[in-house]
């Protein structure tokens, strides 16, 4: 599609005594004659610009009304001769988002919080503090876009998954207020900004302004809403002439509609049944002291889970539990285990890497999941946690009671632990072991070793990947203290051989539905790797979205969220 620009051409006839601006004056026509011409209609190209700009600065004003939870997670960078950026050192941010409440602390952890959204990056010579004012403005164009303040040049139409986008050039015009250069893309329907590429500045010696990647995705119609924002330097910030400061980081947002609707739905469609409904159990036995202990402590579980899926730091049950469902019942099978209640899994939507049980639910973070090179990992990591569920390591019955459950979103962390101890831990790898060798994964085990040592390797750098908002960490001194002894059995690590795969990047395995929070795997076509660079064992990856427009049914709740104020 090509858009055709008419240039119209118009002549204002005006009197000699005001001056001719614009055209010329017609001498041959009487003073009494003379009539205005009215001014030229906009263009097409025109029209859209004043669309975009309209909808840009709604988008800005509906942010204010959603509360998604947030979370950042930054890696800092250091040369290497290799693999030229490898990390050294991170940093890690969760917490609510509040527009609405500026410089309210919403942080879901200890410290130091939302006043220093992305705490602090340390570099070899000085320390940088990044603001919540900062964030805010790669969610959308801060400010505001007009054609006042801000050059707008068309570049191209461009596919970004199935949406179709105009793509302009955005620059300050001399002198005036405008901050942001870049580029955008505005999908051709609704002319919504759905891409933001750039920055604000310029930056000054106090305060500098980063590059970021902003993607929206469409949650109804007419409602884009901002769902990652990648960000990376590597020549900002010179000290004294010396050393500069290279980082990457990668923000998600998700949950925007968690929360908001499931009680009016669940409300509206209750159903009265007959005084002739009688319970199924059996009055004759009723239930057993063994099995009253087994449905507390099952009420407990089912407490903790459901608190935690309101909070949306835990995904509704879909297809990614069934995979791990499905090799955990092959440990099950394969070592003769019948255990009751059955075991279920789940997924924890955060970064970084955990695992944990919830009474009979074994959870797996997000980021653990990613990063995790193969099945046997996989069952590694899973049959540690089974061995915790057949060996009774059970969860404290104290959140069997609801009142445990009623506390603010932001103190999840702090409310609920499933930490281990030490000799549980013990415990637990022993069984592990003996569940592995009885296993279809007896004769990959090396591979699961492989994975344990590269977390080794980056366990001194990676310190707040690796550190658990739940469960028991994966390392202690900087050393893989779980599933150690598989240490023994793996390969050197070769970071130079392209064909040894020990860690994936974060992010490329599971997908967040922003809206609901849902995860499903992401379908992806093998791709060879070219050199060692690619392989990014851990690291933040830059993102590019498959852009799709939800269908009827979701939009209508979607749109009646964006305008109702939580």
């Amino acid at each position: 599609m090509k858009f055709r620009f008419i240039l119209l051409i118009t002549i204002a006839v005006m009197s000699l005594s005001c001056g001719l601006l614009y055209g010329q004056a017609d001498t041959t026509q009487k003073p009494d004659q003379q009539t205005a011409t009215p001014a030229a209609a906009p263009s097409k190209m025109d029209q859209i610009i004043e669309k975009i700009i309209q909808n840009e600065d709604a988008a800005g004003k509906r942010m204010v009304n959603f509360h998604p939870l947030v979370e950042t997670y930054i890696q800092n960078l250091d040369r290497d001769d290799q693999l030229t950026f490898v990390p050294k050192s991170d940093r890690y941010f969760l917490g609510k988002l509040d527009l609405d409440k500026q410089g309210k602390e919403r942080s879901l952890m200890p410290a130091p919080g939302f006043p220093q959204l992305f705490a602090k990056t340390i570099t070899q010579l000085y320390s940088v503090q990044f603001l919540p004012a900062g964030f805010s403005q790669m969610l959308y164009i801060h400010g505001g876009l007009d054609r006042a303040n801000y050059t707008f040049e068309y570049v191209r139409q461009e596919f970004l998954g199935e949406v179709r986008c105009l793509v302009f050039d955005v620059k300050p015009k001399p002198k005036t207020l405008g901050s942001f250069s870049g580029r955008i893309w505005a999908e051709d329907k609704g002319y919504n900004i759905v891409r933001i590429n750039g920055t604000y500045g310029p930056s000054t010696m106090t305060k500098m302004y980063f590059h970021f990647d902003t993607w929206r995705e469409n949650m109804g119609p007419g409602v884009w809403l901002p769902s990652y924002i990648y960000t990376e330097e590597s020549d900002k910030g010179y000290f004294l002439g010396k050393r500069k400061l290279r980082f990457k980081g990668q923000t998600r947002l998700w949950g925007y509609n968690v929360g908001r609707t499931a009680q009016t739905g669940e409300m509206t469609s209750l159903t009265v049944e007959s005084d002739q409904v009688r319970d199924s159990a059996d009055e004759a036995e009723g239930i057993s002291p063994v099995g009253a202990l087994r449905a507390w402590e099952r009420q407990a579980e089912d407490n903790v889970i459901q608190r935690l899926e309101k909070a949306a730091l835990m995904a509704p049950d879909g297809e990614v539990n069934k995979v791990l469902e499905t090799v955990l019942t092959n440990l099950e099978v394969t070592n003769n285990l019948d255990i009751a209640p059955e075991v279920r899994a789940r997924v924890l939507l955060t970064s970084p890497l955990e695992s944990f049980t919830i009474g009979h639910t074994v959870v797996l973070s997000r980021g653990l999941i990613d990063v995790l090179p193969d099945e046997a990992s996989l069952a590694t990591i899973l049959a540690h946690e089974l061995a915790h569920i057949a060996l009774g390591h059970r969860i404290d019955t104290k959140y069997a009671f609801n009142d445990r459950m009623l506390f603010r979103d932001e103190d999840a962390f702090r409310n609920v632990d499933m930490k281990r101890n030490e000799k549980e831990e013990i415990e637990a790898d022993k069984k592990a072991a003996e569940y592995l060798q009885n296993s279809p994964y007896k004769d990959k085990l090396a591979n699961a070793g492989l994975f344990l040592r590269a977390v080794d390797e980056r366990a001194r750098v990676l310190n707040h990947l690796l550190l658990p908002h739940i469960g028991t960490t994966m390392v202690k001194d900087s050393k893989v203290r779980r599933m150690a002894d598989l240490l023994s059995t793996a390969p050197q690590l070769e970071m130079s051989r392209v064909d040894q795969i020990t860690a994936l990047p974060l992010g490329g395995r599971v997908r967040v539905d922003p809206w609901s929070a849902k995860v499903e795997l992401i379908k992806t076509k093998p791709v060879a790797l070219l050199t060692p660079r690619e392989k990014m064992p851990f690291e933040v990856t830059p993102i590019y979205l498959y852009l799709t427009r939800q269908p009827a049914p979701q939009t209508t709740a979607a749109t009646q969220a964006s305008s109702t104020k939580e």
